[in-house]
């Protein structure tokens, strides 16, 4: 099947998500989308999926013009989509998700066929090597195969378009990998793909053609054998350094002090297990390591928001162990949350009202007897110019912003006031590369302040290229820790589980 979008345009208000693009996508083709956040990707595969009617322009199938009055039009059409954030009901089986919308049902009392609906589940995951459990819950399935439950639900519907919104910004590497492979496999049996992305080694990895939008116009339609450095300058337009730069850190005081911390979650499962670490003011410790392994569960514990089972947190001397999360804040504690928009940001609440979520009680922001709406405003404004954080207005819900932009308001917050500790997790995960320069940049410059960094990163490019220390967690623990300026292959080889080289730290040493 060919899909051709001509002129597609499509406006909010003032601001111009798409202004006249057009984008073709032969049959078999892997096409990838590449631009900064904000640049009107999303909402172009949206009007593609019936999602939003377009302002100007026409999608044509096959060389006939087509209107699409809903998701349901488009996936009648031929057109499946894997959002960005999945379209899935936890606690629904895979099977149950992939009738939803189509329930197929047997004999005379309308009951619903889930055996055929297991069957087409299999089948499909067969074909397609998907390894997709068909009566396994959502819930209980790692992200990774959640995605491919959702390519499932897709195909199972007959789908030759696939387009997969940024589909990497969640997995781990060797999830990626599976991804990859499984793309190409679908590529190979007919299926075109809409690979949308910011991520420049993935693109020029699987891309068989690569248009390039920047503020909602195509710029260009370079080849995949383009530099990254091209590309990245291309998508942002400037020229765009890849890789951090900073200089030596000068570690001070011990800022936070963490002694065999212990973490059992609800189901009475150890998370995190006899962990012991220390971070100095103006350096940066990562943690590292594939997701799942404690890392979250580390990072709520520093700040509150996860109760310890043993040991302790201190941060300048204060035992912070069972301290409340104003307590922490108070302590001068910034922390940017890996789920940024179930954990960073009040979804309804417009932009500017999220960058005072703690400050609202402040003298700044009106105090305790009520809120400046002026100053509440003002502050808006300045961190959204500051930030680029692409909206038509402050005054837009934080819902209404692109997961980027989301995570760009996340940022704007935590980095606007004086901090003594700085938790970040995975503080570029959805960014495009010129924003993840700007937020490095800022990170490095708390560090030059004085801040003591804790960053939990699963790109492994990020960590290398952040940390002036680099501790890997593995199945609950820390099982060794290397000095900035390691290679990618030491820290792998401790990702794998591999016997450390290295000592973990402890206390305050």
């Amino acid at each position: 099947m060919k899909l051709e979008l001509r002129g597609i345009t499509k406006r909010f208000g003032p601001l111009v998500a798409n202004d006249g693009i057009d984008f073709t996508v032969e049959p078999g083709q892997i096409h990838a989308l590449l631009g900064e956040n904000g640049a009107g990707k999303s909402t172009l595969m949206n009007v593609l999926y019936g999602l939003y009617e377009p302002d100007a322009g026409e999608i044509l199938i096959d060389d006939t013009v087509v209107r699409f009055g809903g998701p349901r039009d488009a996936i009648a059409a031929g057109i499946g989509m894997v959002h960005q954030h999945f379209m899935l009901i936890p606690v629904f089986t895979v099977a149950e998700n992939v009738m939803l919308g189509r329930e197929d049902t047997r004999g005379f009392g309308g009951f619903l066929d889930r055996r055929a609906a297991r069957k087409k589940v299999a089948d499909v995951s067969r074909k397609f090597g998907l390894a997709v459990p068909p009566d396994a819950l959502i819930a209980d399935l790692p992200v990774g195969v959640q995605q491919r439950a959702e390519i499932v639900k897709a195909l199972a519907r007959d789908a030759e378009v696939l387009v997969l919104d940024e589909p990497t910004a969640v997995l781990t590497p060797g999830e990626i990998e599976e991804l990859m492979t499984v793309m190409r496999r679908l590529r190979n049996s007919g299926t075109s793909i809409v690979f949308i992305s910011h991520k420049l080694k993935e693109v020029k990895a699987i891309a068989d053609v690569i248009t390039v939008i920047r503020r909602g116009r195509v710029v260009g339609q370079p080849e995949p054998s383009t530099s990254e450095q091209e590309l990245a300058s291309m998508m942002v337009g400037r020229p765009v350094r890849l890789t951090v730069d900073k200089s030596v850190a000068k570690p001070a005081d011990v800022v936070l002090a963490v002694e065999n911390l212990r973490v059992v979650d609800a189901a009475g499962v150890v998370q995190v297990d006899d962990v012991s670490f220390a971070v100095r003011a103006g350096e940066i410790y990562a943690i590292g390591g594939v997701q799942g392994n404690g890392q979250t569960e580390v990072t709520q514990s520093l700040v509150g928001l996860v109760a310890a089972t043993a040991g302790a947190v201190r941060v300048l001397g204060h035992d912070v162990t069972s301290a409340s999360v104003r307590d922490h804040l108070d302590l001068g504690i910034g922390y940017v949350p890996e789920d940024r928009s179930h954990d960073g940001l009040v979804g309804t609440f417009s932009i500017a009202e999220n960058l005072i979520l703690d400050l609202y009680d402040s003298a700044a922001f009106g105090g305790r007897f009520g809120l400046d709406l002026a100053a509440i405003a003002a502050n808006g404004v300045q961190r959204v110019d500051e930030f680029d954080v692409r909206t038509g207005s402050p005054d837009a819900a934080a819902n209404t912003l692109s997961g980027g932009n989301q995570q760009k308001v996340v940022l704007a917050r935590e980095l606007s006031r004086p901090l003594k500790l700085l938790v970040v997790a995975q503080p570029t995960r959805g960014l495009d590369v010129g924003s993840m320069e700007f937020v490095h940049k800022r990170i490095v410059r708390e560090r030059d302040q004085g801040t003591a960094v804790v960053l939990v990163s699963t790109e492994l490019d990020e960590v290398l290229g952040l940390a002036d220390r680099i501790a890997v967690m593995y199945r609950g623990r820390i099982i060794g820790e290397l000095p900035g300026g390691s290679s990618a292959e030491e820290v792998g080889l401790l990702m794998a589980g591999s016997v450390a080289t290295h000592a973990p730290a402890g206390g305050e040493n």
